[in-house]
């Protein structure tokens, strides 16, 4: 049984480094027109940087996958050709694909492995073998399998690498297959060409249809009216069971999540897969409650344990939650004690905080602050890049980052009534 790799998402290229420091075995991050999640803003990685993106994971000894995952028409098809020396010259570690003409090109025009993507729906031990006998390496088995059925595909196909999601938000259609984005916008934000606008996590109301003026929130008191919005899913407590069903790759979601959250989680998964390989028996619940510090929507297990759990929506919210904080950034500058960092959000001189690297993690209180002109101040504002002092200060600092301390909960329940 050998240990899964932690495969992590890198949205830019500074994502891609910090989530390898933090612990990714693997990073897998897409470009615009070619990916499901392609960052339309910010630090991107496009076609021009792409090789670049490549050569950082493999200097940073960890392997690189470029999505190339959309639904593919005509026009995407010739996209692809006009990229394809692009995507050759890069010559990342694998390419993960769903569409079955992106398959048979890359197949006949590179020599780069074809990782199969969840968005395929692979359920079922048949359609893995129909996916190996076609070329793929790795089949990415779709989000609605429990760990029981992962176990018996690789009984079934001992031969092939599987990859599962193991953490992240959730699409509430079949493996990712929706239209909703496409029908509210008229075609203008395709889900399954990279620009899903996420209808699933409006509120809605329930209207009449003989009488515009009857109109009612779709509630059942007291859960709300996001009557689509999926939790988002967490099997940290779940790894040995994973690690024993015989998967290889353990992958979290989030390429347009935030540096500290592909930071923090990768650091929580990194430690929770080392300590699950080594001792099935491990507690994990440790792991949980440092995952409540990171965004979240509440978490559910989604399919892993069989049926979806009744409590798997959020009925009441719509955007992340976030158990702590995250205050700063280090910006890898020291100076006579002192750090320069950039504020995340607002930090107060005597501030009692925690402190996480790739290889540290402890709490710790402000002590000074002075701002770029090294002038004492009393605090620093979000945006600022100031200089702070520290009772305990990290090691590791150019890659450390701050949060507040404990678990908040800012999510209360509920109760509307139509009338």
């Amino acid at each position: 049984m050998n240990k899964p790799e932690l495969l992590m998402p890198a949205g830019n290229l500074e994502k891609l480094e910090y989530a390898v420091r933090y612990g990714a075995d693997a990073v897998y991050f897409g470009v615009v027109d070619f990916s499901l999640r392609a960052m339309r803003k910010g630090s991107l990685i496009t076609m021009e940087n792409l090789k670049e993106a490549v050569d950082l994971a493999h200097s940073l000894g960890a392997k690189a996958y470029v999505t190339i995952n959309i639904f593919a028409f005509n026009s995407d098809i010739e996209l692809l050709k006009e990229a394809l020396p692009k995507f050759k010259e890069a010559n990342p570690d694998a390419f993960i694909v769903s569409d079955f003409g992106i398959f048979n090109i890359l197949k006949e025009n590179t020599n780069v492995p074809i990782h199969v993507s969840t968005q395929t729906n692979s359920l079922n031990y048949e359609c893995v073998k129909f996916w190996k006998a076609l070329g793929a390496s790795r089949v990415i088995l779709a989000r609605e399998l429990s760990i029981e059925d992962i176990a018996e595909i690789r009984r079934k196909v001992p031969d092939i690498e599987l990859e599962n999601f193991v953490h992240g938000a959730q699409c509430m259609s079949f493996s990712g297959r929706c239209l909703l984005s496409d029908y509210f916008t008229d075609g203008e934000r395709g889900a399954n060409h990279g620009n899903c606008y996420q209808p699933c996590r409006w509120s809605y109301e329930l209207v009449s249809k003989d009488r515009d003026t009857a109109r009612c929130e779709v509630v059942d008191t007291p859960r709300g009216s996001h009557i689509m919005s999926t939790k988002d899913l967490c099997l940290v407590k779940y790894l040995p069971e994973l690690i024993k069903s015989g998967t290889n790759s353990l992958k979290i979601e989030g390429r347009t999540k935030s540096l500290y959250y592909v930071s923090a989680v990768a650091k929580v998964y990194r430690q929770a897969i080392d300590e699950a390989y080594e001792n099935p028996d491990a507690d994990m619940e440790k792991y949980y409650n440092e995952l409540l510090k990171v965004g979240n929507r509440g978490y559910t297990t989604g399919f892993a344990l069989g049926k979806h759990p009744s409590d798997g929506y959020s009925y009441d919210i719509s955007s992340g939650l976030a158990g702590a904080d995250f205050l700063f950034e280090f910006l890898g500058e020291e100076k006579d004690g002192f750090y320069k960092v950039k504020i995340k959000n607002k930090t107060n001189l005597n501030d009692e905080i925690e402190i996480i690297s790739p290889s540290e993690q402890f709490m710790t209180k402000v002590l000074e602050i002075r701002d770029k002109d090294f002038v004492e101040i009393p605090l620093g504002n979000t945006n600022d890049e100031i200089y702070m002092k520290f009772a305990t200060s990290p090691v590791e600092y150019k890659y450390a980052l701050a949060r507040t301390l404990g678990i908040k909960n800012p999510q209360k329940d509920k109760e509307n009534v139509c009338s």
